[in-house]
């Protein structure tokens, strides 16, 4: 059993489907006591992790299901060698929040000078970058990148009916106030990495 849990929201994992099923209707009853429920739409059994594609391909059933925890949509990937990779890719939804976000916040400071609001943006694609730019998930990085940048361009050919900013002269804005985006957080393995040093027995 794997337990994996931030503040109400958690994931359990269990090698037998029997195990699962228990675990949740001891956990219903349990909540029943204290007048709690599971959250319909969240609370569900799904097959995932190592062996679950081989072993739904093999009943005729299509790719595992995904399921959405802390941010990202959860997948059963693999690597180039064709072994297991948990694939962690930030949340559409989660996406189009932040777009819309910085939109507005474009509009607000529409007219603030060109390097505050560099710093500005900077500081809001770096804060997503540290947490979001996981292995695997650059794809998604990069498209809320892109999409910074043409917000930002559009706010500042709005700033004044009489401008508007070519893109050469805007490539060269962008590229000194948005950081790339690139993966910066670890591999799990590497991250959760653990090594104790053995002593010798005090005498």
């Amino acid at each position: 059993m794997i337990v994996t849990r931030f503040a109400d929201d958690f994931v359990v994992g269990f090698q037998h489907l029997g195990d699962a099923k228990r675990f949740r209707n001891d956990l219903r009853e349990r909540f029943a006591k204290f007048n709690l429920e599971l959250h319909l739409d969240k609370t569900r059994l799904i097959e995932f992790g190592r062996f679950a594609a081989q072993n739904r391909k093999e009943r005729g059933l299509p790719k595992p299901e995904t399921f959405d925890f802390l941010g990202f949509t959860h997948v059963c990937g693999k690597t180039k060698d064709g072994r297991f990779w948990l694939r962690r890719i930030t949340i559409k939804k989660r996406m189009r929040a932040k777009l819309k976000q910085v939109k507005t916040e474009l509009r607000r400071r529409r007219h603030w000078p060109i390097p505050e609001q560099g710093r500005w943006l900077a500081s809001v694609l770096r804060g997503h970058f540290n947490y979001y730019a996981v292995p695997g998930n650059i794809d998604a990085i990069s498209a809320l990148r892109d999409q910074v940048r043409w917000l930002w361009r559009e706010s500042l050919r709005r700033r004044s009916q009489r401008h508007r900013m070519a893109w050469e002269r805007y490539a060269k804005i962008a590229s000194r106030w948005l950081p790339s985006a690139r993966i910066v957080r670890p591999h799990p393995s590497v991250a959760f990495a653990a090594r104790t040093q053995g002593r010798s027995p005090v005498r």
